[in-house]
């Protein structure tokens, strides 16, 4: 193709740009840039519009992600090593702290030194269910559920729950039914960080 608008329309700069050329297409490419500004200036507009969509559709993960995924590989290797899967009972309005009392006087169930925002330590994990303690050092940013029930029991210090257009004090034993379709936020109102018992339950 000699044609510099060809070229141009050819699509072949798309694909450069994206990574998607044969050696033999980004030498030529690379040469025509190198002799033809109109070429390059093509490129660099190319470069700048897909900059500009992948910083307009970018998402930044939520603040647990981490820590879940962390969690994850961390139960994942408890398993590995011999633990036996375990089954915590399902959180309800009845539901107190010495029904997870096993599970909370566990030596590797107790908050690190160097715990900062949340620590979570997965109990249990099926399709249906996942139950994990999780500290909160100050807050769990809004989020909202539409697959699955989330419920909360907690265990130490205190939160303010934001749900909706309401807001909840909560206290050492208290549980609490997240509503579905609803967005939420948890604010940690102790000088202590929150403990809790957090299940998720498929809808």
């Amino acid at each position: 193709m000699d044609n510099i608008q060809e070229i141009i329309e050819s699509g072949i700069l798309d694909l450069y740009v994206l990574g998607a050329t044969t050696p033999e297409e980004t030498l030529n490419v690379e040469q025509l840039a190198l002799t033809n500004p109109e070429i390059q200036d093509e490129i660099n507009q190319i470069r700048t519009t897909l900059g500009g969509l992948a910083d307009t559709n970018a998402k930044t993960p939520g603040a647990t992600v981490k820590p879940f995924l962390f969690a994850s590989i961390d139960y994942m290797e408890r398993l590995q090593s011999g633990e036996a899967p375990s089954n915590p009972p399902v959180l309800n309005a009845q539901s107190k702290i010495s029904d997870f009392q096993e599970w909370i006087d566990r030596d590797d169930m107790q908050i690190p030194d160097n715990f900062k925002d949340y620590h979570i330590k997965i109990l249990s994990y099926t399709p249906v269910m996942s139950c994990a303690i999780v500290w909160i050092e100050n807050e769990a940013p809004y989020e909202v559920h539409h697959n699955e029930m989330e419920r909360l029991l907690i265990l130490e210090g205190s939160c303010e729950i934001s749900y909706g257009d309401q807001v909840r004090e909560f206290l050492p034993g208290d549980f609490f039914d997240v509503p579905m379709h609803t967005d939420h936020r948890v604010l940690v109102t102790s000088a202590v960080p929150c403990k809790v018992i957090l299940q998720r339950i498929a809808a």
